[in-house]
């Protein structure tokens, strides 16, 4: 270990080579002895000289400060993590002592605070997806996906996942590599216009389909015809991707033949921290109570018939066996899902109808006014909610590069289709949206000046 670490261990030399004694090694590089020498690294790290406190705080506050956040610029980002305005009762609500019960709630009687915030989370979602069983959060969007598709190998244990081109590509990723895992393949259906083609889709389900999964508003931020989608695949289990704000205005998942629902839970009152942590939720019906991953909260009564809650059931924790575990996820993202709560319980069942017509406003307006610059086309004629596709008639890296040096983040960059996805929330003003239509107009021009300049010295 070295004299260096004697501040960070208890350990002495004669406590190591009384260990070493113990369990008959010669030395600590015996026990690396199966490790081929390839992989061992016989030196130092080649790390610089220890600094001062007061030189490293310096040089911390130069690298935090290379960082933009949304509050250095105007923001039109979004796939799937979104700027939203967070009220200050979500940190207050968030700090109190009673949620801040540590790891997992084995013992109830010490952790009522916590598991009535995970019992309400499940209500929450339940309330707003329309199905019945939510476990108490996990980690995020993309493996809350991945995990409903063990979920369907473990129901129905078919070999076949198809999956929807407009489902993010990070959940795909994420889809994919625990796929590989089970021994599942992964076949991924086109889009046509900016939805699922649905053609396509129903040529790629046959009876060795195990789960189809979608997304809601879709990536590009089209929506899709969810019930004729589910409707295709009637013996497999369906699984919906949604963002949650957009759950306001859309019909809900249980009410279109979606079996598992899940999603990023960033939007609902969780801020773009430099990519996390957030939460991912996860809804299902009732037959697949016991493959769902993560924890489920319950309601019961103590002996004195006093209200309490509990963990009812739990797929993956300390007391059972690996080879009996449905899930490895074990982390509930607790404070992160009660942020979720709080802010749907602040909006209310109004004020989130209300927040999703506000973004179908703005979007629409947006959407109007940049699509009339010239050289930019509609990627899509889909309907769309808070976030839409744009086609360039220049590179969008570089209309990019132009916009973020004006102040604005136009969006996320989609090199495949050379095009731009423009995400709104109500922090976006039409102030702001005007400003995106002045600074991406005149990108549009001095890229398309700078290329016929080019070409005319070329000549």
């Amino acid at each position: 270990m070295g004299d260096e670490m004697t501040g960070y261990t208890a350990a002495t030399d004669a406590d190591r080579r009384a260990m070493l004694d113990t369990i008959g090694a010669e030395s600590v590089a015996a026990l690396f002895a199966d490790i081929p020498p390839s992989l061992r690294l016989d030196r130092p790290l080649r790390l610089p000289p220890g600094q001062t406190q007061q030189a490293v705080e310096a040089e911390l506050r130069a690298l935090a400060a290379r960082n933009v956040s949304t509050e250095d610029e105007i923001s039109f980002l979004g796939a799937g993590m979104y700027d939203h305005y967070v009220p200050a009762l979500i940190d207050m609500l968030t700090s109190r002592s009673e949620f801040l019960t540590p790891y997992t709630p084995y013992q109830p009687e010490v952790s009522q605070g916590n598991l009535q915030v995970m019992f309400e989370y499940q209500t929450a979602i339940s309330e707003l997806t329309a199905l019945p069983v939510v476990n108490a959060s996990v980690y995020d969007g993309p493996s809350a996906l991945a995990s409903a598709g063990y979920l369907a190998k473990l129901a129905n244990g078919r070999p076949r996942f198809v999956v929807s081109a407009g489902v993010h590509p990070h959940a795909i990723a994420a889809l994919r590599t625990y796929a590989h895992g089970f021994g599942c393949e992964v076949e991924q259906v086109p889009l046509r216009d900016g939805v699922t083609d649905l053609a396509a889709w129903r040529a790629a389900i046959d009876a060795d389909t195990s789960a189809v999964f979608l997304q809601q508003p879709n990536f590009l931020g089209a929506v899709e015809d969810v019930a004729a989608l589910a409707q295709a695949a009637p013996d497999a289990v369906v699984v919906g991707s949604y963002d949650p704000i957009a759950l306001g205005i859309l019909p809900p998942p249980g009410e279109c033949g979606v079996d598992v629902c899940v999603g990023e839970g960033q939007p609902l009152g969780n801020r773009l921290d430099f990519g996390g942590p957030s939460f991912g939720f996860f809804a299902a019906t009732q037959e697949h109570i016991r493959r769902m991953p993560g924890r489920i909260a319950g309601e019961t009564v103590d002996a004195d018939g006093r209200r309490g809650f509990v963990l009812t059931l739990q797929t993956r924790e300390q007391h059972i066996r690996r080879e009996k575990a449905t899930s490895n996820i074990c982390t509930a993202q607790a404070l992160n899902a009660l942020a979720g709560v709080v802010y749907l319980s602040w909006l209310g069942r109004e004020g989130l109808v209300e927040l999703g017509e506000l973004l179908l406003q703005r979007t629409h307006y947006a959407r109007e006014r940049l699509c009339a610059l010239d050289g930019v086309t509609r990627l899509h004629a889909q309907p769309v909610v808070r976030e839409f596709a744009i086609g360039l008639d220049v590179p969008v890296a570089a209309v990019v590069e132009r916009c973020a040096a004006a102040g604005v983040n136009p969006g996320l960059a989609l090199p495949q289709h050379n095009a731009l996805l423009v995400a709104l929330t109500e922090r976006r003003t039409r102030a702001e949206i005007d400003r995106l239509v002045e600074v991406l107009g005149d990108a549009l021009a001095a890229e398309r000046a700078d290329a016929t300049a080019a070409a005319g010295a070329t000549a």
